[in-house]
């Protein structure tokens, strides 16, 4: 028989409280509370869970709360039961209508613009205005 491609799954139940570092491979639910930093692949805040920590991912999803700084590498999806605050460096980022998000936020692209290129862009009505 060949091998099963199957990711891990964590989960940190919500009776459980973490104070310390955690580091997961695959995917880790959090129902719970923890406290320290944190380094995975997919994390997910659900509804309940309550973080404070400085976090180094792939993937995020926030249902729950979260406080502190995220560093994901591909994206950041605040649903809306969820809320944000600190700083949060990310890829791709999605708000759900209702979701919190109070931070200071820098979304990264793969795309690099020559030093040329380079072109600042305003948001305004709904109208890209270039600065």
């Amino acid at each position: 028989m060949g091998k099963k491609n199957r990711m891990n799954l964590s989960i940190i139940d919500k009776d459980l409280k973490i104070d310390g570092s955690i580091v997961s491979r695959g995917k880790l639910i959090i129902k719970g509370s923890i406290k320290g930093a944190m380094e995975g692949e997919i994390v997910i805040i659900a509804q309940e869970g309550k973080v404070h920590s400085d976090a180094k991912v792939s993937s995020m999803t926030i249902g729950g709360q979260f406080k502190g700084d995220i560093c994901a590498s591909k994206e950041l999806i605040i649903l809306s039961t969820g809320s944000c605050s600190g700083k949060v460096q990310c890829k791709d980022l999605i708000v759900e209508n209702g979701g919190i998000l109070n931070a200071e936020v820098s979304c990264k692209t793969s795309q690099k613009l020559g030093k040329g290129e380079e072109k600042k862009i305003n948001q305004e009505n709904g109208k890209k205005i270039e600065l």
